[in-house]
């Protein structure tokens, strides 16, 4: 009879292990598993795009697409580009303008030309003082002449048809509707105004209290404030185009040559 008791107990002793390993299979452990590897860095916030802060002089303004482009003269003599939402910016001015992102090789479809540099600004900086917002002058007009920095002396084209600005204005009622040559020196151009460029021109002849000295030309050609061309148009005399675009002298359809 002890025997079989024994025996039993035996069997179920040996049992039990057995019957521990089955509950902890139905109630695995899991060890809690980070994604972040043991010793990596927070990733970084993309870095925001540089805000360019520009003050300086206005050289040379131009319209186009919306925006008013405004090459500017900074105290350290560095030129930079600008464009900002369409405004009547006066040649000369001192501004400030907001900070803006810089680009760099963007082409202007509108002004068909490409910017190595250039920086897009909401504005300028208290622009009530500065700009006259939505009033225009036109690109002809005594008060949209441009002041040329230092004494300008350029010589007279040759060949036939050539004059100088001066002989231009005393000869318009005899030159009016003739092809003429002229040479001058780029002072101020103004883009993309009625389908063309308005250029001006100054080559040191001329009385600039009377305003004979700077002579407009309008053309498809762009030249770039600074440069000495020669142009070949026809001048018309007391032209009126409507809308305060009244011209004593102006050379129409002029092509130019860059000297």
């Amino acid at each position: 009879m002890k025997q079989p008791l024994i025996l039993a107990a035996a069997v179920l002793i040996s049992l039990l292990p057995l019957a521990g390993q089955a509950d902890e299979g139905q109630k695995p452990i899991h060890p809690v598993i980070s994604s972040a590897r043991p010793g990596a860095e927070k990733p970084k916030e993309a870095e925001q795009p540089k805000q360019v802060q520009v003050s300086g002089k206005v050289m040379q303004t131009m319209n186009g697409g919306g925006y008013t482009y405004i090459l500017v003269k900074q105290a350290d003599g560095n030129k930079i580009w600008l464009a900002i939402p369409q405004t009547s910016v006066e040649l000369g001015a001192q501004l400030t303008f907001k900070p803006g992102m810089e680009m760099v090789n963007l082409p202007s479809k509108s002004l068909n030309r490409t910017f190595d540099r250039i920086i897009f600004s909401e504005g300028i900086v208290d622009e009530g003082k500065n700009a006259k917002k939505g009033t225009k002058k036109s690109p002809g007009s005594k008060g949209a002449i441009a002041v040329a920095e230092g004494k300008i002396k350029v010589k007279k084209a040759t060949g036939a048809n050539a004059y100088t600005v001066a002989e231009l204005y005393k000869l318009k009622g005899k030159l009016n509707k003739k092809n003429i040559v002229v040479r001058g020196k780029v002072v101020r151009v103004s883009a993309n105004i009625m389908g063309k460029n308005w250029i001006h021109l100054q080559d040191g002849s001329g009385d600039p209290k009377k305003g004979t000295h700077n002579l407009v030309v309008t053309s498809q050609a762009m030249p770039v404030i600074g440069e000495v061309v020669t142009a070949k148009g026809v001048l018309y005399g007391d032209k009126d185009f409507g809308g305060g675009y009244k011209y004593v002298v102006i050379v129409e359809k002029a092509e130019l040559e860059i000297q």
